[in-house]
């Protein structure tokens, strides 16, 4: 298994990554079928990426397949530069396995060498496996979103968590 941050070849395959994560799960944002990407969307996502100090994405390779990726989302805002937004997912074949564990730790030494102070995501609280990786992995609740999402019909909450940094002082 290689961690590694995406490369703009990566961009078709990226897109299938996402594509296909989104048909597996029932707690990402976009229900299947609704994300409208291209390639070049994706392409010009990566390159946008590339030249942000404070965005990344990378990906979990396994015989030259993407199984899984980590979004990571830099503010734009001088006071908020320091903090990112995480979005993650994996393959469900691959879900279990060690990858999300992984994928956080590469993160975490980027974040440290990028001056990131504050790491943030939101996860439906239902999802306990998210909440479990994410839990040891250092994330505390910070709070929850009511209804924040609407899933097969019903009212989902969220939790908003984060973890701090230490070494990603500004």
């Amino acid at each position: 298994m290689k961690i590694r941050e995406v490369d703009i070849s990566d961009a078709e395959n990226l897109v299938n990554l996402i594509l296909q994560v989104e048909k597996e799960s029932e707690y990402m944002l976009m229900e299947p079928s609704e994300r409208q990407l291209t390639v070049e969307q994706q392409a010009q996502r990566i390159e946008s990426f590339q030249k942000s100090h404070n965005s990344t994405i990378f990906v979990a390779e396994k015989d030259s397949q993407l199984v899984g990726y980590l979004f990571v989302v830099g503010g734009l805002a001088r006071r908020t530069a320091h903090s990112v937004y995480l979005v993650i997912g994996i393959l469900k074949d691959f879900r279990g396995l060690g990858i999300g564990t992984k994928l956080f730790q590469q993160l975490e030494e980027w974040a440290v060498v990028h001056n990131i102070h504050r790491l943030e995501l939101t996860v439906v609280t239902r999802n306990e496996a998210g909440v479990g990786l994410y839990k040891k992995m250092g994330f505390e609740i910070e709070g929850r979103k009511q209804h924040s999402l609407l899933i097969n019909g019903e009212f989902v909450d969220e939790y908003y968590m984060a973890k701090l940094i230490l070494g990603g002082q500004v």
